[in-house]
Protein backbone atom coordinates (compact mmCIF):
# COMPACT_ATOMS: atom_id res chain seq x y z
CA UNK A 1 0.00 0.00 0.00
CA UNK A 2 1.50 3.47 -0.95
CA UNK A 3 1.80 6.43 1.81
CA UNK A 4 -0.32 9.24 0.17
CA UNK A 5 1.18 11.98 -0.94
CA UNK A 6 0.45 15.74 -0.65
CA UNK A 7 0.00 18.33 -3.58
CA UNK A 8 2.39 20.95 -3.07
CA UNK A 9 0.95 25.07 -2.91
CA UNK A 10 -2.61 23.21 -2.42
CA UNK A 11 -2.06 21.48 0.75
CA UNK A 12 -0.88 23.44 3.77
CA UNK A 13 -1.68 23.06 7.26
CA UNK A 14 -2.49 26.98 9.00
CA UNK A 15 -2.02 27.37 13.22
CA UNK A 16 -1.04 29.74 15.55
CA UNK A 17 1.32 29.79 18.09
CA UNK A 18 1.32 31.90 21.59
CA UNK A 19 3.93 35.26 21.09
CA UNK A 20 5.59 33.92 24.10
CA UNK A 21 6.49 30.69 22.26
CA UNK A 22 7.86 31.87 19.36
CA UNK A 23 11.56 32.17 20.23
CA UNK A 24 11.33 28.81 21.14
CA UNK A 25 9.44 27.62 17.81
CA UNK A 26 12.15 29.38 15.24
CA UNK A 27 15.13 28.77 17.35
CA UNK A 28 18.67 30.01 17.34
CA UNK A 29 19.34 32.19 13.87
CA UNK A 30 15.77 29.88 12.54
CA UNK A 31 17.70 26.14 13.92
CA UNK A 32 14.73 24.70 14.99
CA UNK A 33 12.68 25.70 11.94
CA UNK A 34 15.29 24.20 9.86
CA UNK A 35 15.70 20.73 11.96
CA UNK A 36 11.86 20.36 11.56
CA UNK A 37 11.66 21.18 7.26
CA UNK A 38 15.16 19.05 6.96
CA UNK A 39 13.62 16.12 8.89
CA UNK A 40 10.05 15.92 7.48
CA UNK A 41 10.30 17.52 3.97
CA UNK A 42 7.94 20.28 5.18
CA UNK A 43 8.56 24.37 4.14
CA UNK A 44 7.29 26.11 7.63
CA UNK A 45 6.33 29.62 7.81
CA UNK A 46 6.32 32.10 10.63
CA UNK A 47 5.01 35.36 10.83
CA UNK A 48 6.39 36.91 14.15
CA UNK A 49 3.94 39.89 14.36
CA UNK A 50 0.72 37.45 14.95
CA UNK A 51 2.38 34.21 15.44
CA UNK A 52 0.65 32.41 12.08
CA UNK A 53 2.45 29.39 11.24
CA UNK A 54 2.25 27.90 7.87
CA UNK A 55 3.44 24.27 7.00
CA UNK A 56 3.09 22.81 3.70
CA UNK A 57 4.89 20.41 1.83
CA UNK A 58 8.43 20.89 0.57
CA UNK A 59 8.06 18.99 -2.15
CA UNK A 60 5.56 15.99 -4.18
CA UNK A 61 7.28 13.15 -2.52
CA UNK A 62 6.66 14.55 1.00
CA UNK A 63 3.83 12.26 2.91
CA UNK A 64 1.16 13.75 4.17
CA UNK A 65 1.89 12.30 7.88
CA UNK A 66 5.08 14.30 7.44
CA UNK A 67 3.00 17.26 7.69
CA UNK A 68 0.47 16.23 10.59
CA UNK A 69 3.74 15.38 12.47
CA UNK A 70 5.03 18.54 11.92
CA UNK A 71 1.88 19.90 13.39
CA UNK A 72 2.06 18.01 16.57
CA UNK A 73 5.27 19.21 16.95
CA UNK A 74 4.57 22.80 16.88
CA UNK A 75 1.63 22.77 19.06
CA UNK A 76 3.74 20.82 21.60
CA UNK A 77 5.84 23.84 21.63
CA UNK A 78 3.11 26.23 21.56
CA UNK A 79 2.04 24.04 24.84
CA UNK A 80 4.85 25.50 26.41
CA UNK A 81 7.82 21.97 26.25
CA UNK A 82 11.11 22.77 24.98
CA UNK A 83 11.81 21.36 21.14
CA UNK A 84 14.05 19.06 22.78
CA UNK A 85 11.32 17.45 24.38
CA UNK A 86 8.71 17.97 21.81
CA UNK A 87 11.11 16.16 19.16
CA UNK A 88 9.98 12.90 20.97
CA UNK A 89 6.97 13.30 18.79
CA UNK A 90 9.31 12.29 15.46
CA UNK A 91 9.06 8.67 16.99
CA UNK A 92 5.57 6.95 14.86
CA UNK A 93 4.51 5.63 18.71
CA UNK A 94 4.41 9.07 19.91
CA UNK A 95 1.36 11.40 20.87
CA UNK A 96 0.96 14.80 21.95
CA UNK A 97 -1.96 14.64 24.43
CA UNK A 98 -3.92 17.85 25.76
CA UNK A 99 -6.41 18.50 28.90
CA UNK A 100 -8.55 21.67 29.44
CA UNK A 101 -8.29 22.57 33.03
CA UNK A 102 -11.37 24.53 32.55
CA UNK A 103 -13.08 21.48 32.55
CA UNK A 104 -12.52 21.00 35.90
CA UNK A 105 -12.08 24.62 37.74
CA UNK A 106 -15.69 25.77 36.65
CA UNK A 107 -15.54 29.38 36.76
CA UNK A 108 -13.39 30.85 38.96
CA UNK A 109 -9.80 31.28 38.52
CA UNK A 110 -8.39 30.72 42.10
CA UNK A 111 -10.07 27.16 41.70
CA UNK A 112 -7.90 26.69 38.29
CA UNK A 113 -4.65 27.92 40.05
CA UNK A 114 -5.35 25.27 42.90
CA UNK A 115 -5.45 22.41 40.40
CA UNK A 116 -2.50 23.74 38.56
CA UNK A 117 -0.85 23.48 41.85
CA UNK A 118 -2.20 19.96 42.74
CA UNK A 119 -0.84 19.02 39.21
CA UNK A 120 2.48 20.74 39.36
CA UNK A 121 3.28 19.98 43.06
CA UNK A 122 5.60 21.81 45.46
CA UNK A 123 8.72 22.61 43.59
CA UNK A 124 7.23 20.74 40.63
CA UNK A 125 7.44 17.27 42.48
CA UNK A 126 4.21 15.83 41.56
CA UNK A 127 4.58 16.62 37.77
CA UNK A 128 8.07 14.95 38.16
CA UNK A 129 6.93 11.90 39.73
CA UNK A 130 4.55 11.46 37.14
CA UNK A 131 6.84 11.85 34.50
CA UNK A 132 9.16 9.16 36.02
CA UNK A 133 7.07 6.74 37.09
CA UNK A 134 5.04 6.69 33.33
CA UNK A 135 8.31 7.96 30.86
CA UNK A 136 6.12 10.25 29.76
CA UNK A 137 6.65 14.55 29.32
CA UNK A 138 4.18 16.21 31.09
CA UNK A 139 3.21 20.63 30.55
CA UNK A 140 0.94 22.70 32.83
CA UNK A 141 0.56 25.46 30.56
CA UNK A 142 -1.92 28.49 30.62
CA UNK A 143 -5.10 26.30 31.12
CA UNK A 144 -3.54 23.55 29.73
CA UNK A 145 -2.02 20.24 30.65
CA UNK A 146 -0.07 18.56 27.69
CA UNK A 147 1.23 14.72 27.87
CA UNK A 148 3.99 13.87 25.61
CA UNK A 149 4.41 9.95 25.38
CA UNK A 150 3.23 6.35 23.89
CA UNK A 151 -0.59 6.04 24.04
CA UNK A 152 -0.87 3.83 26.72
CA UNK A 153 1.37 5.64 29.07
CA UNK A 154 -0.38 9.33 27.74
CA UNK A 155 -3.28 7.25 28.48
CA UNK A 156 -2.72 6.51 32.16
CA UNK A 157 -1.22 10.19 33.20
CA UNK A 158 -4.09 11.58 31.54
CA UNK A 159 -6.39 9.54 34.21
CA UNK A 160 -4.14 10.50 36.83
CA UNK A 161 -3.89 13.97 35.99
CA UNK A 162 -7.74 14.22 36.23
CA UNK A 163 -8.00 12.48 39.05
CA UNK A 164 -5.58 15.13 41.07
CA UNK A 165 -7.97 18.03 38.70
CA UNK A 166 -10.81 16.49 40.75
CA UNK A 167 -9.48 16.15 44.31
CA UNK A 168 -7.99 12.70 44.78
CA UNK A 169 -5.24 12.75 47.09
CA UNK A 170 -1.79 12.28 45.52
CA UNK A 171 -0.71 9.37 47.49
CA UNK A 172 -4.15 7.68 45.73
CA UNK A 173 -3.29 9.09 41.96
CA UNK A 174 0.67 7.29 42.59
CA UNK A 175 -1.40 4.21 43.47
CA UNK A 176 -3.82 3.84 40.97
CA UNK A 177 -0.58 4.93 38.15
CA UNK A 178 1.81 2.47 39.93
CA UNK A 179 -0.67 -0.59 39.10
CA UNK A 180 -1.48 0.65 36.21
CA UNK A 181 1.57 0.86 34.69
CA UNK A 182 2.46 -2.61 35.88
CA UNK A 183 -0.43 -4.44 34.43
CA UNK A 184 0.11 -2.41 31.07
CA UNK A 185 4.05 -3.95 31.26
CA UNK A 186 2.48 -6.98 32.29
CA UNK A 187 0.50 -7.45 28.99
CA UNK A 188 3.27 -6.11 26.93
CA UNK A 189 5.30 -8.56 28.40
CA UNK A 190 2.61 -11.11 27.31
CA UNK A 191 1.97 -9.90 23.60
CA UNK A 192 5.80 -9.85 22.99
CA UNK A 193 5.86 -13.48 24.08
CA UNK A 194 2.96 -14.14 21.73
CA UNK A 195 4.55 -12.84 18.85
CA UNK A 196 5.49 -15.18 16.42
Amino acid sequence: MSERRVVPGVTKIYLRVGEDRLGVLIGRGGAVVKDMEARLGVKITVDSIDGSVIIEPASAYTPVTNLLKCQEIVRAVDYCFSYERASRLYDDDAILMVIDLKDFAGSGENHLQRIKGRIIGEGGRTRLVLEEMSGTYISVCRDYVAIIGDYNRAELVRQAVEMLARGRQHSTVYRFLDRALKELKRREAVDLWKRP
